[in-house]
This record gives structure tokens, sequence and C-alpha cells, in this order.
């Protein structure tokens, strides 16, 4: 089992609430995005501790192999870890963005698009976020309505409780609204294309770029179906959230110990806590793992268990 330091991202619509809930010893006001688990070339991840501590995530791919990835991950993704893994925490709203799917991605040279998904940590009264459009866009008029900023009225707002799930398939018009604190599994991709920033301004008073060309290629404009996933909360037994070709995802509301064994899915596992704390067991290595942090198990562990002290909840994300 490996954790790894954080990459933390001070960003414009940042707050103040990251920091607290991961623990960190001072506070960092405007701290956006912390990055748990990235292969992203400049912002690749590092091992925290243990007898691999240093080591980047491509490093230790290449050291444990199958072992870690999985035979069917690893003959697929070699080196380059396939997901990201971030919590964000959006004091202000984020901009109205979208990500290329596969084949637009590696028309740009790139690897993959990026598809992702959205599990809500916190959300403030009246918190919302855009999933697509409240009707479906011509193509003709959407770069106008990027430039009036008209788009606001397109798109389709869903008010967010903590503990919803969205799912963000490439393509989708998206953004996250003020007061929603999320953790997001995605491709590892660093493709975004900005679509409408609501005109504020940097700290050098220079509105941010828009991708309006690009932007337009990449986005579905019939997409009207946005709405959360259809789950239910079960204790102690995983509940899934999302099963795409890039990523499973499921939940644990845990209150009592549970033993999970993941050998037969032929994958890592990445156990992304998001409120409470647990010891999580794998054979002689046992590790604490609390909300904010992130632990990510080889394909090779089994018979791994999961303690929570009083409540526990955590997401486990693999591919299949």
């Amino acid at each position: 089992m490996w954790s790894f330091r954080p990459i933390l991202k001070d960003t414009i619509w940042g707050g103040s609430d990251l920091a607290p809930f991961k623990g960190l010893s001072s506070p960092r006001p405007g701290l956006g995005e912390s990055w748990e688990i990235s292969g992203v070339e400049g912002s690749e991840s590092v091992v925290a501790d243990g007898p691999d501590e240093g080591l980047t995530l491509s490093a230790l791919i290449g050291r444990y192999g199958v072992e870690l990835m999985g035979k069917l991950n690893y003959k697929k993704y070699g080196d380059r870890f396939p997901l990201l893994i971030k919590f964000i925490d959006a004091a202000a709203d984020l901009s109205v963005q979208v990500h290329p799917d596969d084949e637009m991605a590696r028309s740009l040279g790139h690897n993959n698009g990026k598809t992702e998904m959205w599990y809500v940590v916190k959300a403030k009264k009246g918190a919302r976020l855009a999933l697509g459009f409240n009707r479906e866009i011509a193509p003709d008029e959407f770069a106008g309505l990027i430039r009036s900023g008209e788009i606001e009225d397109a798109l389709r707002f869903i008010p967010v409780e903590k503990g919803e799930a969205f799912l963000i398939p490439a393509r989708v018009v998206h953004a996250i609204g003020k007061g929603i604190m999320v953790a997001e599994i995605q491709q590892t991709s660093d493709d975004t294309f900005r679509l409408y920033d609501y005109r504020r301004k940097d700290a050098e008073g220079k509105e941010r770029t828009l991708h309006i060309e690009l932007g337009t290629k990449a986005s579905d404009l019939s997409f009207t179906g946005g709405k959360p996933q259809d789950y239910k909360p079960i204790r102690n037994i995983p509940v899934n959230l999302a099963t795409t070709p890039y990523f499973t995802t499921n939940v644990l509301h845990l209150d009592m110990e549970v033993m999970r064994d993941y050998r037969e899915f032929d994958t890592f596992v990445i156990l992304i806590a998001t409120e409470g704390k647990a010891t999580v067991a794998c054979g002689d290595e046992t590790r604490e793992l609390c909300a904010g942090h992130t632990l990510l198990l080889p394909a090779s562990a089994s018979g791994i268990t999961i303690t929570p002290q009083k409540k526990f909840s955590c997401l486990e994300t693999y591919i299949r």
C-alpha cells in the first residue's frame, strides 16, 4: 500500500476548507485543489513514506509492474498511471468548461480524453453545479452565447447535496458551483477547454484565456440529461456509483470492520477517504486512512481489512 505527497494547487476560485479537511498544519486560503494521485507530466505524484519513499508514480510502476497495475492494465498503460485523483474546494464558481473525448485528444497529440466523476464531500446550502444544457444548442449560436454571457441561462443547473455523485462524460459541458467540495476521479489528462469564466479577472487584472474554438468542437451541444447518479447508500456494503470503460467507483459507508478481496479484479485499487478515520490492513502492513487522504493498493493485494473508528466513508475505484 502506498500514500503520496499531495500536490497542492492555489486557484482563483479556491477557498479555505481544503486545508483543515486534509489536516494540514497551517491555513492556506485560496487552496483549490489537492492532487492525490497523479501521473500527469509536470505534476507527478511522489511516494510519501515507507521503503519506496521518494519514488515517482511512474518509477513505482516500473519497480512493481504487473504486481501493482494488474496484467491487463499494465499491458494497456505500461508505466503511465491511467487515473488522476483530486479533491476540489470551490469557494467561487469554477469556469464553464469541457474536456475532449479520446478521439479528439489523440488528434491533438495527447494520450486520451477526459471522462470524470464527482463525489460531493461537502455542500453549502443553495450550492449547485452545471451539467449539460437545459435545451439543445445549435452549433451556430454557441459561440454567441459564450461571448454574450447568455451561456449561463442555457446551462442545466442542479442543486447539490453531500453524498451525491455525478458522472461527467467527455464532451459534456460542466461547472462546479461555489460552496462545493468534491472528490474527483478522472482519466489521466489535463486537457480542459475553458468556455466561460464570468468575466472575472486574476491578480494581474486580466481575464483568463478562453478556448472557444476548441471547446465548441469538443462539446456535445445536445446533452440535456444532467442529473445525480441513482444509488442508495447501504452501510457496510460497497455500492456502485459509476461504471465506465475508464474506471469503476463504489462508495463504502462503514461502522464495522469489513473485508475486501480485489484479486479477481486484476487491477490496482484506490481508496479515497471522504469522512472519518479507519485502519486499513493487508498482510503484515497496516495503514491509517483519514478523511482527505488516499491509499493505492496493488493488484496483488488480498485479504484487505478496513476497520473504521466509529463511522467512516470512502470511495474505492479501479479499472476492470
